[in-house]
């Protein structure tokens, strides 16, 4: 397959169709670094405003650094995957610390929460190094392109692409191919329905000549998705409440929500609020049930969420580890999940 065609071709597309984005065409590598991990996992539209509020309140790495994590999570409410947010802080101190922000693609895989596609977008875009990133449009773009049947889900096909990828890479303009080939998968060779009659490397597609568009990339296997059933109570004594502080490890880490019970199968409102009794010592001598919600879902990415929200009046708020009481109204100045979002707001 001629190289220098695909590449010809493919930069003659990105110049005319490129979308006109905050983090294009600049050096900065921490506004680069923040549009990366903002986009991870999350679509450039909703990401978009995200980016803008973060490099407003947070202009430069040494602001981020000196956050209080709250704020921080606080902003990134409703991003979702809050791991993202932690690590991100965690690495903006690192990097304030060391004074100044890492070079190349071999100092950046030091921070948390940085891995081979982030390095190596950063490191490119920013310093124009020679390392080909390799993100979903790049694997869609080059199955199919090629006709790799390797699922690229596994070691042997990371391995595949990415020597695939560091062979088409230009030498002298790493970071603006590596743009190129993302949007290219973007939007010409997207996911589903791709425009390939109006493709400039049509002629050149294995997976459009034999007709395998449908079925590339190839992965081995999804992890399948686990239904949990959650039970939400919402205190209220004397116009306060309390909230928990979840773990920073799993599932919205680091995030407040109202005391609950997970249960593998659905169970009654009624068992619910007896076992939430017990489980949380609540000894109140006042416990009148004011509004029950259920029946919410809420989808992860790996997990299927049937939610129930039970409002209570009590004369005395229990003593819960990790929790904090405060006014109702000062609800919504703490970072919560956008379930418990949606529910505040309605309230």
């Amino acid at each position: 397959m001629a190289l220098n065609y695909i590449q010809k071709e493919l930069f003659k597309w990105y110049e005319i169709n490129k979308r006109d984005l905050p983090w294009r065409g600049i050096s900065d590598p921490y506004k680069i670094w923040l549009s990366e991990i903002i986009l991870q996992q999350t679509r450039v539209n909703q990401g978009l405003s995200y980016y803008y509020k973060f490099t407003e309140t947070y202009p430069t790495v040494k602001s981020l650094a000196l956050a209080d994590e709250n704020d921080i999570l606080k902003l990134w409410q409703g991003l979702g995957y809050y791991s993202r947010a932690r690590n991100l802080h965690y690495s903006a101190k690192q990097i304030h610390d060391a004074g100044n922000f890492p070079r190349s693609y071999k100092e950046l895989m030091k921070l948390k929460g940085i891995g081979d596609y982030t390095a190596s977008a950063i490191s490119s875009f920013a310093y124009n190094e020679h390392q080909a990133v390799l993100d979903g449009n790049v694997f869609r773009v080059l199955s199919r392109l090629f006709g790799i049947s390797t699922p690229i889900d596994t070691l042997t096909g990371r391995k595949e692409f990415k020597s695939l990828a560091n062979s088409l890479l230009p030498k002298a303009h790493a970071g603006n191919w590596n743009q190129a080939i993302m949007e290219f998968g973007a939007l010409q060779c997207a996911p589903k329905s791709p425009d390939c009659h109006s493709c400039p490397l049509k002629n050149v597609c294995l997976a459009f000549k034999e007709k395998r568009i449908d079925v590339l990339p190839f992965k081995k296997g999804k992890t399948k998705q686990q239904t949990r059933f959650l039970y939400f109570f919402f205190l209220k004594s004397k116009n306060r409440t309390l909230l928990i502080k979840r773990p920073k490890k799993g599932v919205w880490g680091g995030l407040y929500e109202f005391p609950n019970l997970e249960h593998l199968k659905e169970t009654s409102t009624e068992e619910a609020i007896t076992e939430f009794k017990n489980d949380y010592s609540l000894i109140s001598k006042k416990i009148n049930i004011t509004s029950i919600k259920e029946s919410i879902k809420h989808v992860l990415s790996h997990r299927i969420l049937f939610c129930t929200f039970i409002e209570i009046e009590v004369d005395q708020l229990p003593e819960i580890t990790h929790s904090t009481i405060l006014p109702i109204s000062k609800l919504e100045d703490f970072p919560v999940s956008r379930l418990m979002e949606k529910y505040i707001s309605e309230s």
